[in-house]
């Protein structure tokens, strides 16, 4: 009888724990939605290794403008061929073939994209900018350029 006693008691109590944190959900806790409290501005992708929706319209603009002399790594003519662009994913690791093929973001380009997280820098690769982790050569994220 104790036993069902303390049982009841254990599972009201994880009950009453989960209901308190559902319910702070959805109340200005959450850091990407911008709570005014300086952890987080709204955007999507911010602290997570993203492109926000921002830094995809910066980007679209920094290529329209520079159509006419876009640098190594974004012309038209450094596009990869087939077989290495099915290797380029969200998430995966950079292969060899790759990660030869890796040219820095224009400064100008840099200078209008937020500072990338820690242990990560904006690349391009065969006509995509490329946020990656330069430790793991993992891809957090990919723009494709548009020409």
């Amino acid at each position: 009888m104790k036993s069902r006693f303390w049982l009841c008691a254990i599972a009201a109590g994880m009950l009453a724990f989960s209901g308190a944190n559902m319910s702070a959900q959805g109340r200005g806790h959450d850091k990407d939605k911008g709570n005014g409290n300086g952890n987080g501005n709204g955007k999507k992708g911010d602290d997570h290794g993203s492109f926000s929706d921002h830094d995809r319209d910066e980007m679209r603009a920094w290529v329209s403008a520079n159509q006419s002399h876009l640098p190594p790594g974004l012309a038209k003519k450094d596009r990869l061929p087939p077989g290495l662009e099915k290797q380029l994913v969200v998430r995966g690791t950079l292969p060899p073939g790759l990660q030869k093929k890796i040219v820095p973001v224009p400064v100008e380009l840099e200078r209008r994209l937020p500072p990338p997280p820690p242990d990560c820098e904006h690349v391009v690769i065969g006509g995509h900018i490329v946020l990656m982790n330069r430790r793991t050569s993992v891809v957090l994220d990919i723009f494709h350029v548009e020409l």
